[in-house]
């Protein structure tokens, strides 16, 4: 149709009335123009006159624009905005003569409308930036009229007070009793400790029944119990918490259980250590994992060998039903490690809660009837050890050390006797694998005689120690040495001996007995000499069976370890070894300062 109208931008005389004015084109020039926009108007030409034609007006010659010919398809989709009177393309003026309106591009509306909605966001974004500021800055004015607030409300020397450390007594304890055999399970606390009243119940972790209750301190307890209770509680409160003990004892003549075998009841804990045999030179061995909280607890099993690490996943995710015990044998099953630990001629268990705490004990039965007794639990790697509790006489005496970190350990050995201290020749100084356990022995070096070792390292290590001894073994290991409340051992019914050992300078410490009633033998006063290891065969005070012992360094002693013998049957054929720990009867509190850093993020 271009050729109708000549070249784009030229207008048709009709187009030209209309857009004019109405004095140039009346009625009928008009309808024409209506009529070309309808159908039948102009054949072909319906859309384009509808949405498409336009002719140019002053107004768009004005701002550039070029007219199109009516019909002309330019590529354009606008459609013309509707009129007032519903007619599509025109507008009605004050004369009632209607004129085509003026239609603006799209992509000029469509930016319009972007910009109006850029500058609604601009000024919707300083709002919020002026009330964020706003905000923050109210809670700073806040936050520093507290700590003004709490400054002037604060008494004078409140600052230096709560700056250092302070010691407040224990005044709550809990200790779980393996009892997988029947025994006697003992309880002492030290006399003094808090001060106040308070007491002990002891009760079977299998029905919760209450076993007895005690009530005053520096008097031992002890009851005979029977087999298949699995273990017993004590909860101690007040002044009886301080400093509070208790152990399991058993004795069989014969069977698969024949020996004499003592345990000390322990507190829960989340990381413990058992150095001892494993399973290729033991018949049996039984962890005792006991749970004595409302949540279940949940345990970790690794351990290292002769040979290095026992890689494997048996023995994670093991969980501890609340109040109840687990018994788990290493070396048989997944959740005993499995079948890579069954090879282990020597074995370091560390026992790991992952969740909650729990209480463990290892039961180990040696091979071919050689007896029964407990590892006991080990402390924390170190890199200065000292081990008491070696008996005299003849059998096998074994050192094991195990280096848990990922170097090798040069450690230096120092027997302390009671003639004197020296190096166990061509064992002066021993090179350790990293990750592995190594066995040293100490037969030719001891020649029978009572003492300790007292270890020195440049790594890390944890050390046990492992004696047979006639028809029966026994198990010791390293131990922190006494402080100023002491140590204790509730059960020496039968033969008992104490080990005492200075490995730095002389010490002298006081050995108290006390019988089940709270009568005190003489207190005896003695002398360690720096370097050597002291034995002391205690009686009781009024020749009844089964009393207590206390142990109290003296003021300005050097440091004490010691460890308890017990021993019955022909030149004590079943002995057990039991390592004295120190008694806690205070803890050490941090200090607690003010400091502006708690609000710092």
């Amino acid at each position: 149709m271009l050729g109708s109208y000549g070249k784009v931008g030229s207008e048709p005389p009709a187009a030209r009335g209309v857009i004019g004015s109405p004095n140039e084109a009346g009625p009928d020039a008009a309808a024409k123009v209506r009529d070309a926009s309808e159908p039948g108007g102009l054949p072909g030409h319906g859309d384009a006159a509808e949405g498409r034609a336009g002719a140019a007006s002053p107004q768009t010659q004005e701002h550039g624009g070029a007219a199109e010919a009516p019909g002309a398809d330019t590529g354009r989709q606008d459609r013309p905005k509707e009129a007032p009177d519903g007619k599509t393309g025109d507008r009605a003026d004050s004369g009632g003569t209607h004129r085509t309106g003026r239609r603006e591009p799209v992509w000029r509306l469509l930016w319009e409308q972007a910009e109006k909605w850029e500058q609604r966001l601009v000024a919707l974004a300083v709002q919020v930036l002026r009330y964020r500021y706003a905000t923050a800055a109210l809670l700073l004015v806040a936050v520093a009229a507290l700590y003004g607030a709490a400054a002037l409300s604060r008494p004078s020397g409140g600052q230096a007070a709560a700056g250092a450390p302070r010691r407040v007594p224990v005044t709550s304890a809990m200790l779980a009793c393996p009892a997988p055999t029947d025994g006697t399970v003992s309880v002492l606390t030290p006399p003094g400790g808090s001060g106040g009243t308070g007491r002990a119940e002891v009760s079977s972790l299998k029905d919760g029944k209450a076993v007895a209750s005690i009530t005053g301190t520096g008097t031992p307890w002890s009851k005979d119990v029977a087999d298949g209770a699995g273990a017993y509680v004590i909860k101690a409160r007040g002044a009886l918490a301080g400093g509070l003990q208790a152990e399991h004892t058993s004795h069989r003549g014969s069977g698969a259980d024949r020996g004499l075998a003592a345990v000390r009841c322990g507190e829960p804990g989340t990381d413990l250590w058992f150095v001892g045999p494993g399973p290729l030179a033991a018949d049996r061995l039984e962890l005792h994992l006991t749970n004595l909280d409302a949540q279940t607890a949940v345990v970790d099993l690794t351990a290292l060998s002769g040979e290095g690490p026992l890689d494997t996943l048996d023995g994670r995710g093991l969980p501890i039903d609340p109040g109840s015990t687990r018994v788990v044998r290493i070396g048989d099953g997944p959740e005993g490690l499995g079948e890579i630990v069954q090879t282990a001629q020597v074995l370091a268990l560390r026992v790991q809660a992952t969740t909650g705490r729990v209480a463990a004990a290892l039961r180990v039965r040696a091979d071919d009837g050689g007896g029964v007794d407990w590892l006991p639990a080990a402390g924390a790697p170190a890199t200065s050890l000292t081990v008491p509790g070696i008996p005299e006489g003849g059998g096998e005496r074994r050192l094991l050390l195990a280096v848990p970190g990922q170097d090798n350990a040069r450690v230096r050995i120092q027997v302390l006797t009671s003639s004197g201290a020296f190096a166990p020749e061509g064992r002066d100084t021993v090179d350790l694998p990293a990750r592995t356990v190594t066995s040293v022995t100490l037969e030719r070096a001891l020649s029978g005689k009572a003492a300790a070792v007292r270890l020195t390292s440049d790594k890390p290590v944890v050390a046990g120690l492992a004696v047979a001894r006639g028809d029966d073994v026994g198990y010791g290991t390293a131990t922190a040495p006494l402080g100023a409340a002491g140590g204790v051992v509730a059960d020496n019914r039968f033969e008992s001996v104490l080990l005492l050992t200075a490995p730095e300078r002389e010490a002298t410490v006081t050995v108290t007995t006390v019988d089940g009633r709270g009568r005190a033998g003489t207190p005896r006063q003695v002398r360690i000499p720096a370097g050597r290891t002291a034995q002391v065969e205690p009686s009781a005070p009024t020749g009844e069976k089964g009393f207590g012992v206390l142990i109290v360094p003296q003021p300005g002693s050097g440091p004490v370890h010691a460890a308890r013998v017990l021993q019955t049957g022909r030149d004590g054929g079943l002995f057990t070894v039991l390592p004295v720990v120190p008694a806690v009867t205070t803890l050490l509190l941090p200090p607690v300062l003010d400091s502006q850093r708690v609000l710092i993020p």
